[in-house]
């Protein structure tokens, strides 16, 4: 979808760029058409070309800034920032293969020690054009004069910036775009037959969707009826918070604790709810326990834990749970690389693959859907994903975390059909919407869910909890402490209404009747003149040729 020019409130002038930094200085050029990118997702027309080139920078934060007009940006309205981005390499790096950079987009409001607000990040790289995708939304009304700032790169390499601009996102032409893409993508006709009762009446009720919704839950949130109530009644999937982690399982080496996560899981059978296993490894020095760093440079040693930790827990819980996140965060962490080598990677997903075969092994990380971390790139994730199949990984899904502030549907979208690049399922593993105004919370959520489920490459949406005190990112609950449901958690309910299919009708004078429904289990009633009923249970799966459901087999 390209944006409207009245969507547009702020487009960068050439001559409107003043530098940032004691030496920096500032020169226009122009690109060579031939080496001009592709109409991309920000303006929605094609690249002028005209660029302005920012040299002899002294630090990162050097580069070059430009005035917005007071009163165009607005408190609460949410913004991206689209245009295109490159650099050039420094002297010292010419020859050494170097790969890129990041560079940042910043919004400074007020003067002197004024606050920045992020505007998006890219990673950039020498002779190639980088189209930033970012978004923010301010909580005030600037008072004075804002100001766009392209910094972020190490001191001595030049950035280049072309037609950089700030865009209103419009909500509502968007939500009414996904509608008739998910007809599309989550629909199916289906004809309801039954031979020689013309008039009969026909009753199809909708018992689930297709399209799992989950949550987190840990031991502590199914002691409270209030949670548990939403939870049985509006999410089909689990996973647990932290006690399946390593350092919960094993905090002390050898001194194993699977107790809580069994009652888990005796909650979920209880519940009928299938659970994703969080995680088998997690990649970020951070989040691995002491006595693990303890054993330092001895690799036998250390590959032997690791051995035992994947044996020790896909063979108590083979069968168990259909999803695994194999080794959380390798966009951000390199724990048991740097230790063992890259293809440790690969080698955790061939040793999970061979314990428990049925289950999907997938890869999960952050920020890949904001467009504001150069580190978690679409491009880096698929290159990942792509890397652990050459060491024989099997792959078996993408999971997005999604904790996310004042989202985008536009770039939601651009780095999902990135990601279906990889004709890998993808999920959203651990949604959560920061925001204190629970309205503008209510209208992020939507956003999410609307992207995610008009999407083909998306299988399925996990929260990271969703009730107030009992949730890793404040400002997120859809349900109060007092177990009301906030204007979140209604939006979230109409949502999943809106996404059930129910249809009443009577059979045409060839016996059937015909409506399109989303994708999900039923069960139909037909009724005839003489009072006879006939019930049948079917499924709508994904489709192209209308589903027929003969009541007389």
């Amino acid at each position: 979808m390209a944006c409207t020019h009245k969507d547009v409130v702020f487009e960068a002038n050439a001559n409107g760029w003043v530098p940032s930094g004691s030496r920096t200085a500032l020169s226009q050029h122009q690109e060579h058409p031939a080496r001009l990118p592709a109409v991309g997702l920000g303006h929605g027309h094609k690249p002028s070309g005209g660029y302005v080139l920012a040299s002899d920078r002294d630090d990162e934060k050097d580069g070059l800034c430009q005035a917005i007009t007071p009163g165009v940006l607005k408190r609460g309205v949410t913004y991206r920032v689209a245009g295109w981005i490159s650099v050039a390499a420094a002297e010292e790096e010419v020859g050494n293969h170097q790969i890129g950079h990041p560079v940042r987009v910043s919004i400074r409001l007020g003067d002197g020690a004024c606050a920045v607000v992020d505007g998006g990040a890219v990673w950039a790289e020498p002779g190639r054009w980088a189209e930033i995708k970012g978004a923010f939304r301010l909580r005030e009304s600037p008072r004075s004069a804002a100001v766009v700032h392209v910094h972020g790169a190490p001191a001595g390499v030049d950035v280049k910036v072309m037609d950089l601009g700030i865009i209103a996102a419009d909500r509502k032409a968007r939500f009414s775009y996904l509608k008739d893409k998910t007809d599309k993508v989550r629909k199916r006709d289906v004809v309801v037959k039954l031979g020689g009762a013309p008039g009969a009446s026909v009753r199809v009720v909708q018992l689930d969707n297709g399209f799992p919704l989950g949550s987190c839950i840990n031991g502590e949130v199914i002691q409270n009826p209030a949670f548990v109530d939403f939870f049985t009644n509006h999410l089909d999937w689990a996973v647990f918070e932290n006690e399946l982690k390593w350092y919960w399982t094993e905090a002390q080496r050898g001194q194993l604790n699977y107790g809580d996560a069994d009652r888990l899981l005796d909650f979920c059978d209880r519940a009928g709810k299938p659970v994703r296993g969080h995680c088998i490894f997690w990649a970020v020095d951070g989040d691995v326990q002491q006595w693990i760093k303890d054993i330092g440079g001895d690799r036998d040693q250390l590959m032997a834990v690791v051995q035992d930790r994947i044996r020790g827990l896909l063979g108590r819980y083979a069968g168990r749970f259909p999803h695994y996140d194999v080794n959380n965060e390798m966009l951000h962490g390199r724990f048991f690389r740097d230790r063992l080598g890259d293809d440790v990677a690969a080698l955790m997903f061939r040793e999970a693959a061979q314990l428990d075969p049925g289950a999907a092994l997938f890869v999960n990380d952050y920020n890949v859907e904001c467009a504001n971390d150069p580190n978690a790139t679409p491009d880096k994730y698929v290159d990942l994903v792509r890397n652990l199949q050459r060491g024989g990984a099997q792959v078996g899904g993408i999971g997005l975390q999604g904790h996310v502030s004042n989202p985008v549907g536009e770039v939601i979208c651009d780095a999902l059909d990135k990601l279906a690049a990889t004709d890998l399922p993808v999920w959203i593993t651990e949604l959560d919407v920061g925001e204190p105004d629970v309205a503008l919370r209510a209208d992020d959520l939507e956003v999410v869910l609307r992207e995610a489920y008009a999407h083909p490459a998306v299988q399925g949406v996990v929260l990271w909890g969703f009730m107030q005190g009992h949730m890793w990112r404040q400002d997120a609950a859809l349900v109060n402490a007092d177990g009301t449901v906030n204007d979140a958690g209604q939006r979230f309910i109409e949502l999943r209404r809106e996404w059930t299919s129910n249809a009443r009708g009577r059979l045409d004078s060839d016996g059937q009747f015909m409506f399109r429904g989303f994708h999900g289990t039923y069960v139909a009633q037909v009724t005839t003149p003489t009072g006879t009923k006939m019930l049948k249970a079917f499924t709508v799966e994904k489709g192209d040729a209308a589903l027929v459901l003969d009541m007389d087999t």
